[in-house]
Formats: structure tokens, C-alpha cells, sequence
């Protein structure tokens, strides 16, 4: 049972600016050093260091060392879902401002730790639902018998063994269109797959992706995605 306590230490670590900031930075998916923390932070390395030193030691980060330097990485999935809920809460302003990132690549399509979000991954989710591969309700997922055909030969096996906990697919609140894309191993095999197809490609030092020639093809022919799904309505 979390307790009082428990909660407000890890909310205090996060409340931190410099600390947030490099917790965002580390949404990515891809571990940082902790200088590039602290770039991203905009404090000194001395400063970032205690700063990282606590998160490790909170369980909200781990790290690898790896010759000279020491890699920092979010401890999980959990953190990450934690961080995309606090995020899309903080984001809440009136409807006539635009919310979420202000960076169009950021919106059209990005990484959420492992999975894909932004309009690209709402519009997956979208997608599977309507051809009846996955049952979407309330932060729950499920894959149905003709969706887990319909992976097996876009080339992801799924198991019903549980993988340290990690539930096989799960819904995942879209920080910037305020609508469910999908999370949980199911988002994380999606967007290892997306890449080894060479349908999306990451963006340097972002966690932009971009959506090439040949994903935009793929999308429509396996998925049968509508040619609009990456229209910004808010730029109407």
C-alpha cells in the first residue's frame, strides 16, 4: 500500500524543473549521459548529478555504466506512463489554445518511452479498433482472435505470458490529441516493427519520428489508415 509519504517524495522529485525536464528528455526511450541531462536541464553538472542521484535512488531512473560514462534511462514503463498522465494534465488549458507540444513533428508523430504516439498512434488505435482487432474501453485493451492473426503476419508474435508485469496491450492517454493510442508490449513491439520496416525513422536528440515515403504507403495498404490522419485540425 503506497502511503502518503511515498507519493509526495516521488511527486516532489518530479515537481522539480530541472528534474522534470530531464525525465522529459528521457521519453524518448534512448538513455542519456549526464551531461546531456544537464543540457537539457540547464544546470551545471555538479547540479545535475545530485539531481540524478536522487532519481536512482526513488527507483523513477536507472543507470548503466559503460566505460567512462554512466547512461540514465527512465526505470520503466510505469514511470513513463506516470510521466505522459502528468503531462497531458499539465497541458489542460482552455479550448480555444492549442494543447500539447508545441512542435508540429512532436504532434504528428513522436515516441511515449517505447510506443507510438502523437496522430499517428491515435490513429493506429483508431484504425485496429474499427477493424475489430483490438476492444478498446476505459484505459483497457484487448486483442481480439482475428487481431492477433492480423499481427502474427505483420510479423509481431504475441504470447499471453506476462513479461515482467507488463500487461500485453493497454491504452495510454495521448498527451497532445487527448484521445487513447496504444501502450503496453503490443505499442512497443507496433513501433520496433514500424522501425525495422523503415516506416518511421527517429528524429536526432527529439522524440520526433518521421514518417517516410514508404510508411505512408504501408499505413494505408496494412492498415487501411485514411489519407487525413495527419491533418492538425486545430491548423483549419
Amino acid at each position: 500500500m503506497v502511503s502518503g509519504n511515498m507519493l509526495a517524495e516521488h511527486a516532489a522529485l518530479i515537481g522539480d524543473p530541472a528534474r522534470a525536464n530531464m525525465l522529459i528528455a528521457l521519453m524518448a526511450g534512448q538513455a542519456l549521459t549526464a551531461g546531456e541531462l544537464a543540457a537539457n536541464a540547464g544546470v551545471t553538472a555538479q547540479t545535475a548529478s545530485g539531481h540524478l542521484a536522487k532519481m536512482v535512488q526513488t527507483s523513477l531512473l536507472a543507470v548503466e555504466k559503460q566505460g567512462r560514462h554512466r547512461y540514465y534511462r527512465l526505470a520503466g514503463p510505469s514511470v513513463a506512463q506516470a510521466l505522459e498522465t502528468l503531462m497531458a494534465l499539465s497541458a489542460q488549458e482552455p479550448r480555444r489554445q492549442r494543447v500539447g507540444p508545441k512542435d508540429a513533428r512532436l504532434r504528428t508523430a513522436r515516441t511515449c518511452y517505447d510506443h507510438i504516439a502523437g496522430r499517428l498512434g491515435v490513429a493506429l488505435a483508431d484504425c485496429l479498433q474499427h477493424r475489430g482487432y483490438v476492444e478498446l474501453s476505459e484505459g483497457a485493451a484487448r486483442i481480439t482472435r482475428s487481431g492477433h492473426d492480423f499481427f502474427c503476419d505483420f510479423g509481431i508474435s504475441l504470447s499471453d505470458t506476462p513479461k515482467r508485469g507488463r500487461p500485453l496491450c493497454r491504452t495510454c492517454l495521448d498527451w497532445s490529441e487527448r484521445r487513447p493510442h496504444l501502450a503496453g508490449r503490443l505499442g512497443a513491439d507496433l513501433l520496433d516493427r514500424m522501425l525495422a520496416l523503415g516506416w518511421v525513422a527517429r528524429l536526432p536528440q527529439s522524440r520526433a519520428l518521421r514518417i517516410t515515403p514508404k510508411g505512408q504507403a504501408g499505413f494505408s495498404a496494412h492498415f487501411a489508415m485514411k489519407s487525413d490522419w495527419s491533418v492538425d485540425p486545430t491548423s483549419l
